[in-house]
């Protein structure tokens, strides 16, 4: 089994494949050996996938936010909320018996890009509608699994910190549905918004935190649903051989809202 997070190829090999601008700015595809990186503004990378295997997740807040699809048994629908490359959507469609999955992205070249450059396959299950997240969500079909991972070349979108938006989030769940949200740490290595988020969901939700700088939120659909930390082990346990690596050490991570 392959340990988490292998190597990069060396910087050298890098190749721009694409730029392209819109009217939030520049996005670029660029190839590193096996890999390719899909890139907003000055920099800020925001997807890499393994070409070989687009399922592979690469970084450790992608295979977090895979833990929390796993919080629920049987997911059969998943609203993504910000596509990226469409890497963790292909995991979910992959390793999950999903049967319909919606995808709401801001920037229209940003799947354009996707499918011609980063292995994202057009799946007949994924329905993908651009617009801002904020103005669709209320037309979105809800979903067992719901995730938040809107973030510009400026750092997260506002819809992070936005109560109204988190709130409608947690509302498009189904019953015994889980909310994913990637949200930044602050300096303390708590969420961005720790306060807001602790009122909105009644600090009923647990909080996962990666090396990047992130934690991933894991909210259920209401109050008397609980995280089943047993059932997660043997879902992953499951799972390992299909993803490649173990997610043993993101679990052992996993802790009650601070």
């Amino acid at each position: 089994m392959d340990e988490p997070n292998q190597p990069l190829s060396p910087a050298s090999d890098e190749r721009l494949l694409a730029e392209v601008e819109d009217a939030f700015g520049i996005i670029r595809v660029w190839a590193v050996g096996e890999y390719r990186f899909l890139e907003f503004g000055q920099a800020i990378e925001q997807s890499c996938v393994f070409m070989p295997d687009p399922a592979w997740l690469e970084y450790d807040y992608t295979r977090a936010m895979l833990i929390g699809a796993l919080c629920h048994e049987q997911p059969e629908t998943a609203l993504f909320l910000g596509l990226g490359a469409g890497n963790l959507t292909q995991a979910c469609l992959a390793h999950l018996p999903l049967e319909d999955v919606e995808c709401i992205e801001l920037r229209p070249d940003v799947p354009r890009l996707a499918m011609e450059y980063m292995g994202l396959k057009d799946d007949p299950r994924l329905y993908i509608r651009i617009g801002d997240a904020l103005a669709l969500l209320p037309t979105a079909e809800s979903a067992d699994l719901v995730f938040v991972d809107l973030y510009t070349d400026q750092g997260p979108g506002v819809a992070h910190l936005a109560w109204r938006f988190l709130e409608q989030c947690q509302q498009r769940l189904n019953p015994e549905g889980w909310l994913i949200i990637n949200q930044w740490a602050s300096d303390d290595g708590k969420p961005l918004g720790a306060a807001l988020l602790r009122g909105l969901y009644h600090r009923h939700y647990w909080e996962l935190p990666v090396k990047e700088g992130n934690v991933i939120l894991l909210v259920p659909a209401d109050l008397n649903q609980a995280l089943d930390i047993d059932a997660m082990r043997q879902r992953c346990a499951q799972l390992a051989p299909k993803l490649g690596y173990s997610l043993d050490y993101l679990l052992n991570a996993l802790r009650p809202a601070s």
